[in-house]
């Protein structure tokens, strides 16, 4: 599903509400879940999932041309735990 469809399913949920304030909505939403993801707090939708960042240590890499090791460098990631709700609609 792309962003596109979510625009076009807010409009037929919502059928007075026009594309161009159903788009503005759909931004609104994504901006304040980067923004809060961004600022380390944890994102809960029930019935969907929890986004939460997780941090990375430093650690030693292999270049895989040359073989040679390389230090990476710690940084954050995303981690999506999907809800049971979800996992059970997905499996059957």
């Amino acid at each position: 599903m792309k962003r596109s469809d979510i625009i076009r399913t807010v409009k037929v949920h919502f059928r007075r509400m026009r594309m161009c304030d159903a788009a503005a909505v759909v931004d609104v939403v994504v901006e304040s879940m980067i923004d809060a993801v961004a600022n380390g707090d944890r994102i809960e939708i029930r019935g969907f999932g929890t986004f939460q960042p997780r941090p990375r240590a430093t650690k030693v890499g292999y270049n895989p041309v040359t073989g040679k090791p390389m230090n990476l460098p710690a940084n954050t990631t995303i981690l999506f735990k999907p809800s049971r709700e979800l996992t059970k609609k997905m499996n059957g």
